[in-house]
């Protein structure tokens, strides 16, 4: 309900109608069968429209939900270095993080010390200061080195505007901290059919064709040995 006793009153078709009393505003909305629905409540004084409420819910609705679906949530990504990681699996680091930087995410770097490589603590500071270095392109430095326990770590702010992704599209990794990817699906095994059995044929069949076969011939006999 309305209760200040003024509105600027705005019609259906968005022409400005000027401030009158509310209850000449309500009056008007009910001649021409609209709502009044204050849309603007802060202002000086409160302007109002005349529309249809359920179709101005609605719309509403519908808006917010479009802007949530293309929205994207900025999220919090980890590289982990070592103090003695080569050359290029840095520059490997540092791609992935421009991939996230790009994205618009926020990336925690991180230098994980073992046994006594912790009494040199300035080498994790050097290679975060050179990590910093090379993507101050795409973020600024939202947190100095940090020691905690074995690790030292900053955080790098994004540049960027956050991407939005579209429904279907593929989710980008989350961490990169090496994990394989999952292995695609075997393909479904096909199996043949059986073979189809052989028929057998009648036992009489069998016997009428073994006795219309002709006997072979008997070999004639080989004289015997004369005593001469």
């Amino acid at each position: 309900m309305i209760r200040v006793p003024q509105v600027r009153v705005v019609d259906e078709d968005g022409a400005q109608l000027g401030v009158m009393p509310t209850g000449e505003a309500l009056r008007l909305a009910q001649d021409r069968g609209y709502d009044l629905v204050e849309v603007a409540p802060t202002a000086s004084p409160p302007v109002v429209k005349l529309l249809d409420f359920g179709q101005y819910k609605y719309e509403l609705a519908k808006r917010e939900k479009e802007a949530k679906r293309r929205s994207r949530s900025v999220e919090f990504k980890e590289i982990r270095l070592k103090p003695k990681i080569g050359t290029g699996d840095f520059d490997t680091k540092v791609n992935r993080a421009i991939q996230f930087l790009e994205d618009g995410d926020r990336i925690k770097v991180t230098v994980q010390f073992r046994g006594r490589e912790l009494t040199h603590p300035e080498i994790g500071r050097n290679l975060l200061a050179k990590f910093t270095d090379r993507v101050k392109d795409h973020g600024m430095l939202e947190r100095a080195p940090l020691l905690e326990g074995r690790a030292m770590h900053i955080v790098i702010a994004s540049s960027h505007k956050p991407k939005t992704r579209e429904p279907g599209a593929p989710a980008p990794a989350g961490t990169d901290d090496g994990s394989p990817e999952p292995a695609a699906p075997a393909p479904a095994r096909t199996e043949k059919a059986p073979a189809p059995a052989a028929t057998a044929a009648p036992a009489g069949a069998v016997e009428q064709t073994q006795e219309a076969a002709p006997a072979a011939p008997a070999e004639p006999a080989a004289p015997a040995p004369t005593g001469e």
